[in-house]
Order: structure tokens, then C-alpha cells, then sequence
């Protein structure tokens, strides 16, 4: 369960450009006009997926079952900021993951065991096909104390699941004697080990208000009755609380789809394994690749020397953008493990309130591991190409010369774009100075758009207005560091609307690839949906989530650029742009 990311102050030292100049060509919005952006109706993403209206958070128990998809979430169902109620799990149904129909809610607080709030949790499939809903219960007359509960539905004959009801012996798992109240919460999917026994794992901080974050493992027979382990799945003691724990088996690397996930059966120790841990203070996702101990449950990372076994802040991240609580499911009608994550707004509450409204999901990505066997690599799930409604943009040998910029007609608000950039030399590239490592997301601040370089930054500028006043960069860079190149990957917001109590921070990460190996090549495929810029790199290697409020930009106007600022030419192998139709998204079924 994830609160309200905070409205961090970002002060960044930003200088024009040389490459853009001012133009008086700018269509100034009219009040009304401005009003409706100001309201939501210009930043509404169309095909990501997001309630009719209020508050949205974690994802939760997404999962496949009977030819369809469901999708839970935190949902605030009396307004559109998380403090005015007491949360329940929304609930929408689909059968391509892209479309989707809003039923009522899954669970609402209605009981002793979760008065204060149905809080995050996961689905499991039982045998003989029943789900079971695992979730985190504030309970009555204390809210600050979390207990784990357990919900099936009324009906399993129904397609969609559309009643579920929560057993009188709720709660399932009280909270223990050695964790504070308000740190204990969000348990994860169910497996079962060699011994015929189900497991879940539990976040935690055990030992006080300063203790250890924790993932508790709980055992039991019957899905009723459960034991704690001895033994943690894994602590940092640096980490602070962590949340919405993620477990999950993946294939051999660079195979990416496979039979591996908890639906299909246990995973035993031979199988590599993914942990994610949401760290609360720093709000974002971490993953390590690492052995799963089937016998202790325990779980240890792989780590290289850059990063620490022991603090989880130090691993990988899933995204390097503004998202959050990240859950994944196994899809069994493809084979494939399937990524969902929280976009949190980043303007004011007071802007939430306006457009009634707040909070979307990432596209749903496909996970595999890649070929080197440490870092999971991320794609938009197929369908999403079903939205393709027509291509605008077929380039192949394009190049955008040192300081240049070049404009991508028929790009706008809502567009897929795939880029294979080429770099006919590396000899310019900047050496990298080792205490970049430590904060890549600094890197690009200092290292912007507009910083020229070696070689890079090149890249696009989307959601882009007429004077270029206002645009979204989405760019490489590439230095020389031991003998070799790093890739740096950066989304910059500085320049992304003239909006004021807007967050608009640089976000960075490295692309772990060998760009040499890739004949000196790199891709980049960016999915633009008005507020949402959702760019995977390096083959999905690197992937960072934005949101952007331009205050100049309509879906009519919005336009993109390719552009480099480096000091020699970039080619442009292959650039491919469509139009992506408006899914339909949550829209209340007929008859309801």
C-alpha cells in the first residue's frame, strides 16, 4: 500500500538551447480552452489505464482466470485524492488487457478486521480454479494496525467475479508481537513448496519504529491457518519500510516466454528468481535477480560490485521514472510474466481535485530475463500494437547532424514511436567520471538536453509546442569509462510545460549494454498518451515513466523532433511513428 508520492521541489540549472529558437508562432490557448487542460480533457490518457474518476493507486491481484483479465487497485471511491476515504479495491474486467469494462467494487471496508481501509494485497488461483484475494486490513477502532485477510468470490461460476465475500474468520494473519501497527502489509501472491505447503510473503519492519525492513514468509495447509517462518525472506536494515513485495520465478535469460510462474506449479531453488521491494522513503521500485531457497525460504541477490546485497536501494529498478508499487502477474494464456505500475500525478492536489481524477497505470509490459542473466528487460505487451491506427512516420537512413534538429511531422499526443539510432563514432564520447554511478538521475540533470556533448545527448523531443517553449526530452548519452562505453538514458522535464506547481526533475538511468556489440546502435520506443511519456530503451533494458502537464500543447498541436546535440552526426537507422486509437477504459458496462 503506497500513499501520495510528495510534491518534491526540483531546482535545476537550465539554459537555452542554441539549437531552439523562439518563435512568435505560438496559438495562445483561450480561457475556456485553458480551463479544459487545466480540468483534465487535454491530459486525460486515453489508452492507459485509469477509473472513470477519484483516486487510484497500487495495482492489486491482477490475474487471468476463465479467458479474463482482471484488474484490482487501490480506489478512493468519494474523491480523487487518497486522504477523503477509506480505500476499497476497484475492479475492471478485460479480454485483451488494452480494453476494459469497470464493475463495481471488489472489497470495501465494511468489516471489524478492515474498517480503516482494504489495503493492498495479490490474487492466487487455488486448485480446482477458485482465486482467493489476499489483502491488508486497517482494522476498527485502531487504524494504525494492519492484519492480512482473505476473500473469495460469491459466485465462481460468474466470468467476471463480480461479488466477493470475506469470511467471518478474518483476519488470517494478525499483526505480530514485534512489528509496529502501521508496518505490516501487502502480501504477495501464493505459492506452494515441496513439502505441499502455501506461502506468502508479507512486508515489514520488525523490531520498532527503527527496525528492519522485512519480507516475513507465512506458511500454511489449508489457506486459512498460517505460520510464520523462522527465517525472513530478506531484510535491509538501510532500506527503512518496504512494501508491496514481488516474488517471482523467470526463464532461462533471454527466453521470454515460458511456463515459469506460480500458476503453473512451485518453482523450486534451481530456477532463478526476481525480487521487487517499494522502499517507502525514496518511493521507488527495486528488483535484484537472485536464488530462491525453496527449503528455507530465503531468498539472496545476485549483485554485481556496483550494487550492495544488503541494500535493496542499490539494485535495479524496474523503472527509473515516476512510478511506484509495481505487481505482476503470470499470464497463462501466453506464457508470459506481465508488469503492472502506479504513474502518480505530479502537480497539485488542488489540480486533482479540479479534473476529479488521479493516478494511472503503466501499459502492461512483458518481463523475461535478459541474455546477460542480471537485469530483467520490459516490453509494452503486444496488444497495445492493436491501437495502431495509422502510421505517420517511415524513415530508414535519416541522420541529424551535430547541434541539429529535425522535425517529425504527424507525430502528437498519442503516438508509438520506435527509434534505432546509429553512432557512426565513438571517439568524442565524454569520460565518465565513477561518482556518476551513484546517481544517474543527477547525471541528467547537470547533463541535460541542452548540455551539448560527445557524443549525445541525442534523441526526441515530444509533447512539444509550436515555439518550442514548452517539450519533453527523451534522450542517450555515451561516455568512455574502463576501456569501455556507457549508455546513459534520460527523460527531462525542465522544459515540459511553463505550468507552475508542476514537478519537473530530470530522470536518468544507465542502459546495461555493450553499445559496441550492438554495432554502435541503440533503440528507443516511446509511447506518448497526453500526460504519460513511457520510453523503454536499449531494447527495454532501461525504461523510464514521466508525467507531463504542457500548458501550450493540445492533442491537435503537439508535435516531436528529432535532435542532437552532440558534436558529431547521429544516424538515424529506423524511425516508425503511429497514431494510437483511444481505448475504450473503463467505461461502465450496459445494463449496470
Amino acid at each position: 500500500m503506497a500513499a501520495r508520492l510528495p510534491l518534491a521541489a526540483c531546482v535545476v540549472a537550465f539554459h537555452l538551447c542554441l539549437l531552439l529558437s523562439p518563435s512568435s508562432s505560438l496559438r495562445r490557448l483561450s480561457e475556456a480552452e485553458s480551463s479544459l487542460v487545466r480540468h483534465g480533457v487535454g491530459i486525460r490518457p486515453a489508452y492507459h489505464f485509469l477509473p472513470a474518476k477519484n483516486w487510484q493507486n497500487d495495482p492489486n491481484g491482477p490475474m487471468y482466470h476463465n479467458g479474463v483479465y482482471h484488474m484490482f487497485y487501490q480506489y478512493n471511491p468519494l474523491g480523487a485524492v487518497w486522504g477523503t476515504g477509506n480505500l476499497s479495491w476497484g475492479h475492471s474486467v478485460s479480454r485483451d488487457l488494452v480494453n476494459w469494462d469497470a464493475l463495481d467494487t471488489a472489497l470495501d471496508p465494511t468489516a471489524p478486521f478492515d474498517y480503516n481501509g482494504c489495503w493492498s494485497g495479490s490474487a492466487t488461483i487455488l486448485p480446482g480454479g477458485i482465486p482467493a484475494l489476499l489483502y491488508t486490513g486497517r482494522i476498527q477502532g485502531d487504524k494504525e494496525v494492519q492484519v492480512q485477510n482473505v476473500a473469495f468470490p460469491k459466485n465462481p461460476a460468474d466470468p467476471l467475479l463480480r461479488e466477493w465475500v470475506k469470511p467471518a474468520y478474518n483476519p488470517v494473519i494478525p499483526l505480530p508481537a514485534d512489528v509496529p501497527g502501521d508496518n505490516f502489509r501487502d502480501p504477495t501472491t501464493a505459492w506452494v513448496g515441496r513439502d505441499g505447503l502455501w506461502r506468502i510473503a508479507v512486508a515489514a519492519k520488525v523490531g520498532g519504529p527503527n527496525g528492519i525492513a522485512s519480507t516475513l514468509i507465512y506458511r500454511s495447509k489449508d489457506f486459512r491457518h498460517w505460520k510464520r517462518n523462522a527465517l525472513p525472506l530478506y531484510t535491509s536494515r538501510a532500506a527503512g519500510m518496504v512494501e508491496c513485495p514481488d516474488l517471482f520465478p523467470v526463464a532461462e535469460p533471454g527466453v521470454e516466454e515460458g511456463r515459469l510462474g506460480y500458476a503453473s506449479g512451485p518453482a523450486s531453488s534451481a530456477v532463478r528468481h526476481v525480487l521487487k521491494l517499494s522502499v517507502m522513503n525514496t518511493t521507488q521500485d527495486y528488483y535484484a535477480v537472485g536464488r530462491y531457497d525453496d527449503v528455507a525460504d530465503t531468498f539472496v541477490p545476485e549483485v554485481d560490485v556496483e550494487r550492495n546485497a544488503d541494500d535493496c536501494r542499490t539494485w535495479r529498478r524496474f523503472d527509473y521514472g515516476h512510478v511506484y508499487a509495481s505487481k505482476s502477474f503470470f499470464d497463462s494464456s501466453k506464457n508470459r510474466r506481465v508488469l503492472w505500475a502506479w504513474a502518480n500525478e505530479s502537480d497539485s492536489q488542488d489540480n486533482d481535485i479540479a479534473r476529479g481524477w488521479s493516478g494511472v497505470q503503466t501499459v502492461p509490459r512483458k518481463v523475461w530475463l535478459d541474455q546477460d542473466g542480471k537485469q530483467v528487460r520490459q516490453w509494452p505487451i503486444e496488444e497495445i500494437e492493436t491501437l495502431r491506427s495509422k502510421r505517420v512516420v517511415g524513415l530508414l537512413g535519416a541522420q541529424v547532424n551535430a547541434g541539429g534538429m529535425n522535425k517529425i511531422v504527424g507525430v502528437g499526443a498519442q503516438a508509438d514511436v520506435e527509434a534505432i539510432f546509429e553512432i557512426p563514432s565513438l571517439e568524442e564520447a565524454e569520460s565518465f567520471d565513477p561518482i556518476w554511478l551513484l546517481d544517474p538521475q543527477k547525471l541528467c540533470a547537470e547533463k541535460g538536453a541542452c548540455a551539448r556533448g560527445g557524443v549525445g545527448p541525442f534523441g526526441l523531443l515530444a509533447m512539444a509546442s509550436s515555439d518550442l517553449r514548452e517539450y519533453t526530452s527523451v534522450f542517450f548519452r555515451v561516455f568512455k569509462y574502463n576501456q569501455k562505453y556507457k549508455v546513459l538514458m534520460c527523460t527531462d522535464l525542465t522544459r515540459s510545460t511553463t505550468r507552475a506547481n508542476v514537478y519537473k526533475p530530470s530522470y536518468g538511468g544507465f542502459v546495461d549494454m555493450d553499445i559496441e556489440e550492438h554495432k554502435r546502435s541503440i533503440s528507443l520506443r516511446t509511447l506518448i498518451d497526453h500526460s504519460m511519456v513511457e520510453s523503454f530503451g536499449g531494447g527495454g533494458r532501461t525504461c523510464i515513466t514521466a508525467r507531463v502537464y504542457p500548458k501550450h500543447v493540445e492533442k491537435s498541436n503537439s508535435h516531436m523532433y528529432l535532435f542532437n546535440n552532440g558534436t558529431g552526426v547521429v544516424k538515424v537507422s529506423r524511425l516508425e511513428a503511429w497514431k494510437l486509437a483511444t481505448a475504450t477504459v473503463n467505461a461502465v458496462p450496459r445494463g449496470s
